[in-house]
């Protein structure tokens, strides 16, 4: 087999791969439009969603563009190997994996997966650090129809019971260092061997002849993080996943010969979906560390080059710390990404400093997750910003009855567009809630000012009311971190017996830290109404995995 097809120069093909996945410029809702028809559901995943959620109405509304071979689903896992077999998909702790050798494993793990009967509509979860048997995995269940369920190695035993057994997983692929967790899970009268798989361990030759997964199949299935309450299971099909690889190959001009730096743990559709599978798909490389580390990412990037790199405001604020920050060599990369939470205006501008603009990025589990998103130029411009809808998607802010709400207005943040989620897992009410005449409504706060971009504004749930008047906790935070002597902070509601709430701002204090100074900073930049009541420190904030402040946990230390 030749690495490229007749006649055609190698990495052409992945050009063409790129420009159909960059699709056209702006995606409109009017025109002629193209609707997949949805594959027959399997009776052990996807009977288990919404029955109203499969096929999903508001894919009608949106025409995409051209797939490259829709019936070989999913195109964009095949083509780097087929056309740059030799070119290094994986760096991982010294070790090189090909596009080819990347594909081959698949292939292996996949017929392993077949013989154990795992097939179409099944679950398949994956518990371990950053590595590369979890693309490998994803790629196996997809050729089966199969979902890969990646997991929180963060999470307690019962959590992750709980998540095993709400999504009915057949098979838990464990790393070694997890096996011995893995098989404490195992359901009752089920032998720990025929439920936990090392996905490391050599495996024979895949066979040919499994019937492949289509598009309309459920391909992740991811659990929110629970910050509200027991976690939910949102289904991603393969169709969304590749609708959200366009958007972030458009979002940050991905081609082959970038190099993306993963460091965010992949259990979560940010580390995963937002730059490590997209690069992949277009022939990228992608340098997987096994989890963040300050002095590996400043070696990785001054050492390897990578052009791209995804981050979170916490852990952009442990590297600006860093003893390394002020003679770092930051010019490999071309942009990096962040998202999770409010990026802080001051996190952002300390890397433009250095050269390297800071992509604000918005989202959710259940939208993919890219909705909004922020071009390097209006990176520079807005610092901390999160920019426009992606090419893929249609983004608004509207009112609790649903109705569109004009620029200038604060509202809830409702997406529509391909890289939706089906639904959630077993919970047909919760899908309902969440998703009305095909928009998902994301329980965010933000406004859209007069020239199309987006400004978070915090979780609904999170506004305060003081004395009638509805203060975001993200609005004043913007204000606390430019404050003299904070290193981190946030901001929420305490009752208060004349006003019903205020706000109360809760900081770890840094070098020349002083409360009384930090309220004085608030003068004249917000609102009385808005300004922190006064400030609680803390030596640390209250964050999940990803670097979000847990609220319930914030107030606690606010009231104590």
């Amino acid at each position: 087999m030749t690495d490229h097809p007749p006649g055609q120069a190698p990495g052409r093909s992945l050009q063409n791969l790129a420009r159909a996945l960059r699709g056209p410029e702006r995606i409109a809702p009017a025109g002629p439009v193209r609707v997949v028809p949805p594959a027959p559901a399997a009776p052990s995943l996807l009977a288990a969603i919404a029955p109203g959620a499969a096929p999903r109405a508001h894919r009608a509304s949106i025409a995409l563009p051209p797939d490259p071979d829709r019936a070989a689903y999913p195109p964009p896992w095949t083509w780097p190997a087929l056309h740059r077999p030799e070119d290094a998909a994986i760096r991982h702790d010294g070790a090189v994996t090909t596009f080819a050798a990347l594909d081959a494993a698949a292939r292996d793990l996949s017929a392993a997966l077949a013989a154990r009967a795992i097939g179409r509509g099944d679950v398949v979860a994956f518990l371990g650090h950053n590595h590369p048997s979890q693309i490998v995995a994803l790629m196996a269940c997809s050729r089966l129809g199969a979902a890969l369920l990646p997991l929180n190695w963060r999470l307690a035993p019962p959590e992750l019971g709980f998540i095993l057994q709400d999504a009915a997983a057949r098979l838990v692929l464990a790393l070694p260092g997890y096996a011995p967790l893995a098989e404490s899970l195992a359901p009752p009268g089920m032998p720990p061997g025929d439920y936990v798989m090392d996905p490391t361990a050599p495996l024979p030759a895949g066979q040919a002849g499994v019937a492949p997964g289509t598009a309309e199949d459920p391909a992740l299935v991811v659990y929110t993080s629970g910050t509200t309450g027991r976690p939910k299971g949102a289904v991603l099909d393969g169709a969304a996943v590749v609708a959200n690889a366009r958007n972030a190959v458009r979002v940050f001009d991905l081609t082959a010969e970038d190099h993306v730096l993963t460091v965010l743990p992949m259990f979560h559709v940010g580390g995963l979906c937002i730059q490590t599978l997209p690069a992949l798909m277009v022939g990228a490389t992608v340098t997987l560390h096994s989890r963040f580390d300050a002095e590996a990412w400043f070696d990785a990037v001054e050492r390897e080059g990578p052009s791209l790199s995804l981050l979170v405001p916490a852990i952009m604020a442990a590297l600006i710390a860093h003893p390394n920050w002020a003679g770092a060599d930051l010019s490999a990369l071309r942009a990096v990404g962040a998202g999770s939470s409010d990026v802080p205006a001051p996190l952002a501008e300390a890397f433009h400093a250095k050269g390297v603009p800071v992509q604000g990025i918005y989202g959710a589990t259940e939208t993919g997750p890219i909705a909004l998103a922020q071009s390097p130029a209006e990176a520079l411009a807005d610092p901390g910003g999160i920019g426009r809808a992606a090419p893929l998607c249609e983004v608004r802010v509207q009112d609790e009855a649903g109705h569109p709400l004009p620029p200038g207005r604060i509202g809830e943040i409702a997406v529509r567009g391909p890289n939706l989620m089906r639904g959630y897992l077993r919970d047909p009410e919760g899908t309902a809630a969440a998703i009305r005449d095909g928009w998902f409504r994301t329980g965010d706060a933000a406004q859209l000012d007069a020239s199309g971009r987006y400004r978070l504004a915090g979780r609904i749930g999170d506004v305060i009311i003081s004395g009638g008047e509805n203060v975001y906790p993200a609005e004043v935070e913007r204000v606390l971190m430019t404050a003299p002597g904070i290193t981190d902070g946030a901001v929420c509601g305490v009752p208060n017996p004349r006003w019903g709430e205020v706000p109360v701002a809760v900081v770890v204090p840094g070098p020349g830290y002083d409360p009384e100074a930090v309220l004085r900073h608030f003068e004249g930049k917000l609102a009385r109404f808005k300004q922190p009541h006064h400030v609680v420190t803390v030596t640390a904030l209250p964050r999940t995995a990803l670097g979000k402040v847990e609220r319930a946990a914030l107030r606690a230390l606010a009231t104590a």
